[in-house]
């Protein structure tokens, strides 16, 4: 009998994964898997658009084309990443830390002398553009130039754990606070997800039933197919006809203005929007924005070589990850996505949820994401799933980005009290600090740091208000600084246990995971 009283071992590697980032399902349950990766991430490639473009003068029109940009760009992305990046199983799409620069662009003085709500939206556009394709070059240059690889190299798992956590706590708004909005549709979604996911395929497994894996693996479009007709029967049978309008826009399925605005086939190509512009303020804000992305692309990165059972990604792919990220971010501001690029979390987290890890998966989710921004009207009717049925898919999935990081902690020591101090300190003012500047903003109309020069203010608020960003800035310092000459600190931040993935070559599961394909390697070495 197993001695229960044994400590758990170590696992460099994440059991329990059906498919690897290198193995690959049944082409019809890969297909449909990547169907639910692209369903996934049409919530934020929604909210964005939706909180951008009427601030920039923009219709439905307008926020339709917007979406069929973002859709078409993180199809690309994703591809490129997935062939030549990291070529973990990550999805790449828009990112809610690129908000504030771009709504700090849209609403400049500047623009407020056109009067045409769409010339409006035209001039701001081409802004946005012009500052995400200045923006860009830091990521490509701190990518392939090696420089990302020396801040990697200063991560320990102790360090790691606050990054890898805080990228999916951080987003804890937009799980219930978006649910909440409409709680009749949200709390059901939640509720019937829970079951599917985690209650029916125990309960199949002990009844010995070949529906196990089923429902792990499609819970996510199985509870979409309960919850959006409920919330469609509820629209028809006129439940929120006489409710408030924001009440209307959260919950009824005929408010998006999709569908109208969407063209039946439209291609979206490079400068569509006409020549962009710059400022160099606006500029130097995208630029501190592309840098949280970076920060919390590499937290997001990390998790998903957890789940996809991979061994932790080499300083080198993660900064050869980087310049690819910044290569997408230039194709934004290039095609006018509006929002620059990242690692998406809660595709993330969907790779826990089914348990597969493939990169394949990944890859056929960006092709639906190119075939249905093509296609406008079809893409734009599962784009008006009502966002509270998102709130609550958030509400599982970015739970388990974080619980990723958590299970960083295995490589540490926690009888130490130098861990426990940096775990918790990290943590705790990765919360506070944030907290803090968006307190602030809500009460005086302005951050802390209030000085004659807007750009540098929105830089320290955008830098302040990421969790991850705030967290990861103390743990490292703090690794790097408390008690370093001490003998036991090395094994007391798990570094040993990541010594043999510091290079490319080290270990021969490095180069099954991450090795370029078409023996590209050859030409672009990661070592």
């Amino acid at each position: 009998m197993e001695n229960i009283f044994v400590p758990h071992p170590v696992k460099e590697q994440l059991p329990g994964v059906d498919f690897c980032s290198t193995s690959n399902p049944s082409w019809p349950a890969a297909i449909i898997m990547g169907f639910q990766h692209y369903v996934v991430m049409l919530g934020t490639t929604v909210i964005i658009p939706s909180i951008i473009v009427p601030l920039m003068g923009g219709g439905n029109r307008e926020k339709a084309e917007v979406i069929q940009t973002l859709l078409f760009v993180a199809g690309l992305n994703t591809l490129l990443q997935t062939w030549f990046g990291t070529r973990l199983p990550v999805v790449i799409g828009p990112s809610y830390t690129f908000v504030v620069p771009t709504v700090f662009i849209a609403l400049a003085n500047r623009y407020s002398v056109y009067i045409d709500p769409h010339d409006r939206f035209i001039r701001s556009m081409r802004g946005i553009q012009g500052a995400l394709m200045i923006a860009s070059i830091f990521p490509i240059l701190a990518g392939f130039l090696g420089v990302w690889r020396i801040f990697v190299r200063l991560l320990s798992p102790l360090s790691a754990v606050p990054l890898v956590t805080l990228v999916g706590l951080g987003l804890y708004t937009h799980g219930f606070p978006q649910l909440a909005q409409c709680v009749e549709i949200g709390l059901p979604e939640l509720i019937i997800l829970v079951i599917l996911s985690q209650y029916l395929p125990h309960y199949f497994k002990y009844k010995g039933g070949i529906f196990e894996r089923f429902y792990e693996r499609y819970a996510v479009l199985l509870s979409i197919a309960i919850a959006w007709p409920y919330a469609a029967l509820l629209t028809a049978a006129g439940a929120y006809k006489n409710s408030p309008p924001s009440t209307q826009l959260s919950c009824r399925v005929d408010r998006s203005g999709l569908i109208s605005g969407a063209h039946w086939i439209r291609f979206p190509y490079p400068w569509q929007w006409g020549t962009p512009t710059a400022n160099a303020g606006e500029a130097f804000v995208m630029v501190a924005a592309a840098i949280v992305a970076l920060i919390e692309s590499t937290g997001a990165f990390k998790a998903a070589a957890r789940y996809a059972s991979a061994t932790p990604p080499p300083p080198s792919v993660l900064s050869r990850g980087a310049g690819w990220l910044g290569i997408g971010i230039m194709l934004d501001g290039l095609f006018g996505a509006v929002s620059g690029s990242t690692a998406l979390v809660e595709n993330v987290g969907l790779l826990a949820l089914t348990r597969v890890g493939s990169r394949r998966v990944v890859q056929i989710s960006a092709g639906f994401m190119l075939f249905f921004s093509i296609l406008g009207k079809f893409g734009a009717l599962l784009a008006s799933i009502p966002l509270p049925i998102f709130g609550a898919l958030y509400c599982l999935l970015f739970a388990y980005t974080s619980s990723a990081g958590l299970g960083l902690l295995q490589f540490c020591n926690l009888n130490s009290f130098r861990t426990k101090f940096i775990i918790g300190f990290s943590i705790f003012l990765g919360f506070s600090v944030p907290q803090y500047f968006n307190g602030y903003v809500i009460t005086a109309g302005h951050g802390p740091v209030h000085t004659h020069s807007a750009w540098f203010n929105k830089i320290m608020e955008i830098i302040f208000t990421s969790p991850a960003t705030v967290a990861v800035i103390v743990a490292v310092f703090l690794d790097q600084t408390v008690a370093r000459g001490h003998t036991s600190t090395r094994f007391d931040s798990g570094r040993h246990w990541w010594e043999k993935f510091r290079d490319f070559d080290k270990d021969p599961r490095s180069e099954e995971f991450y090795t370029l394909p078409w023996g590209l390697n050859r030409h672009f070495p990661s070592v």
